[in-house]
Formats: structure tokens, C-alpha cells, sequence
């Protein structure tokens, strides 16, 4: 059998953590007097907190001390990180592990390619953190998606060629930057949003082992 190198974002993809998030933002928007909805958090997706912070501030015509900015972006990640010391393996995503434990079997090396800086606590919560050959998250990039940095880091990381991986993304700014390191990329989600995929699943559940088969022969 080939060896294909399979990276999965986290947030939306292994996990529904966006629910946190949202929470997160929502809270702190209200101390500001911002209101702040489900379709603003759908345009955070895959974006950094600086970025996420900056939005939210545009979107209420609020500006802030450099100072202020600082100490909101750490209330909002303390909120959040509140939130993801509950979490358990209930939180993992349906037949994420059917997939995780199938390419475990047939020996494929498997990443982790997350722009947040929580996700190893996150992999701990839920128990998942040994079926990762390698972690690549918001600690080891310097360029959000679309850049492809932070998938070209697992590649190398995996030691398999870009052309050779197989991305798992729930964003748009993560399908673009699967494609941009020339990679396959599988959206999961709404395939409207994600339509520049190679491929599209609404989740897991609809990803069979013979289509990862598939994948690792081409």
C-alpha cells in the first residue's frame, strides 16, 4: 500500500468547537455593546483571534488601546478555554475515529494542521492525542490560511510529499490553503461554502474506508 499523508483541521472537524468560540466572541461583544451573530462567527472560521478581535471591533465601529486589544484577546481565550476543560470524548465529531482508526491500521501517517494555539489540549481532552503522528497548530505557523504554511509544516513534519497529502477542512480559508500547497483537499460542511474542495462530505459519516482506500492507491 502507498503511504499518503492525511491532515485534519481540528475546530469543525474533529470537533465542534466553533459552539465555544461563538460563545467566546459572543460574551465579549456584549461587554462592548457590539451585537454579535451566528453568521459574523461563520466569517471567523479559520481565521486567527488578532484577525477574529479586529473584525468584531469593525463591525461595531469600536476602537480600542493596544493595551485593551491585549487584555480582550486574553478574556476571550480564557472564556473559551473555560468551555474546552469540559469537554470529553462525547465532543468528538461522528465517525471521526472509524476514519482515524482505519488509516492507524493501514500504517498512513496522520496530522494535525490547526491554526489554534489550544489544539493539544483540545487532542488531550478528547483522548485523541496519540493517533497523531505529528501536531502542527497556531504555536508552529506564522501565516494564517489561505496561506498553505501551516499544511506544507505537516507535510514536512509526515516527510510525504505536498502532492501526496490528503486535507480535511471545514473552512474556506483551509480549502484554499490546501490547494494552494497543491494538496487533495475534502471539505466538510455546507458545499456550497466549500465548493473550490476537490471532494465534499457534510461529515464523516458519509466517508466510507473504501473511499480512503481510494485515496491512498491513487
Amino acid at each position: 500500500m502507498k503511504k499518503k499523508g492525511f491532515i485534519f483541521d481540528l475546530d469543525g472537524v474533529i470537533v465542534d468547537t466553533a459552539k465555544y468560540h461563538y460563545l467566546a466572541w459572543k460574551k465579549l461583544a456584549k461587554s462592548l455593546d457590539i451585537d454579535f451573530t451566528e453568521t459574523q462567527n461563520e466569517q471567523l472560521k479559520g481565521v486567527s483571534r488578532v484577525k477574529s478581535l479586529e473584525k468584531i471591533l469593525a463591525w461595531g465601529n469600536k476602537s480600542v488601546s493596544e493595551d485593551k486589544f491585549m487584555e480582550l484577546m486574553a478574556l476571550k481565550n480564557n472564556d473559551y478555554l473555560a468551555f474546552i476543560n469540559t469537554m470529553d470524548e462525547k465532543e468528538i465529531l461522528p465517525d471521526v475515529p472509524k476514519i482515524l482508526d482505519y488509516l492507524i491500521e493501514v500504517n498512513q501517517p496522520i496530522a494535525l494542521g490547526s491554526a489554534s494555539k489550544n489544539a493539544r489540549a483540545i487532542l488531550k481532552k478528547v483522548n485523541l492525542i496519540k493517533a497523531f503522528n505529528a501536531i502542527v497548530d497556531g504555536t508552529n505557523v506564522s501565516k494564517a490560511k489561505p496561506d498553505p504554511e501551516v499544511f506544507l509544516n505537516a507535510a514536512k513534519e509526515l516527510a510525504i510529499i505536498p502532492q501526496n497529502c490528503i486535507v480535511f477542512e471545514d473552512s474556506l480559508a483551509g480549502i484554499k490553503a490546501a490547494n494552494n500547497a497543491n494538496m487533495i483537499s475534502i471539505g466538510i460542511g455546507n458545499a456550497d461554502v466549500l465548493q473550490e474542495a476537490d471532494y465534499n462530505f457534510n461529515d464523516f459519516t458519509e466517508i466510507s474506508v473504501e473511499f480512503i482506500k481510494e485515496l491512498i492507491d491513487k
